[in-house]
């Protein structure tokens, strides 16, 4: 061996150290090979739309998650974990935050229509028309599928009072654009 190869060695030990491989950030964190840490995040919010728009609810749950850790806890995360939560089939929890993001802004109408979705779900369609109403209002009649949801919690609620069949079929909840749903049913 030669005198010289040992250092050799121990300096491209020494500097292999000094490499970045997007290993491991100043703050400890481990950040995957690839990825730009200087710029900013996408907005949780906005990547659980987009997921609940794909139809995945767990993953969009997750990034509303992230919002909720990243910009506070707020109306519009409070109705999106709602939503998510509704999707999945959680009524409980769904009314849970709806009703909270309805008590922290009493003006949210995506928030007092989706509660009301939660209740159509619940079989409480007496509060769910009282909600609806409440959207309707304030919104000023002005979306289409509020409307459609109010009319559909009124026969449902006049339906055993005046004779009319009950409707079959299960409700679903679709997301038509920013902070608007549309629930359907089978008539």
């Amino acid at each position: 061996m030669q005198p010289g190869r040992p250092f050799f060695l121990l300096l491209a030990i020494a500097l292999s150290g000094c490499q970045d491989t997007g290993g491991v950030s100043e703050g400890g964190r481990i950040i995957p090979f690839g990825v730009d840490t200087r710029s900013a995040a996408v907005d949780g919010l906005l990547v659980g739309h987009r997921l609940m728009g794909a139809a995945e609810y767990e993953s969009a749950l997750k990034a509303y998650y992230r919002a909720a850790s990243e910009t506070g806890v707020d109306t519009d995360v409070l109705s999106a974990l709602g939503s998510a939560n509704l999707a999945l089939g959680r009524l409980g929890q769904a009314e849970q935050l709806l009703r909270r993001a309805v008590e922290e802004d009493p003006t949210f109408v995506p928030a007092y229509n989706n509660l009301g979705v939660v209740l159509m779900e619940r079989g409480k369609t007496g509060e769910a028309r009282v909600v609806f109403q409440q959207a309707y209002a304030l919104d000023s009649g002005e979306t289409d599928s509020i409307r459609e949801n109010l009319k559909l919690a009124i026969a449902r609620s006049e339906a055993p009072v005046y004779g009319f069949p009950e409707v079959e079929g299960e409700f679903r909840l679709v997301r038509r654009e920013k902070g608007k749903f549309v629930l359907l049913t089978q008539l």
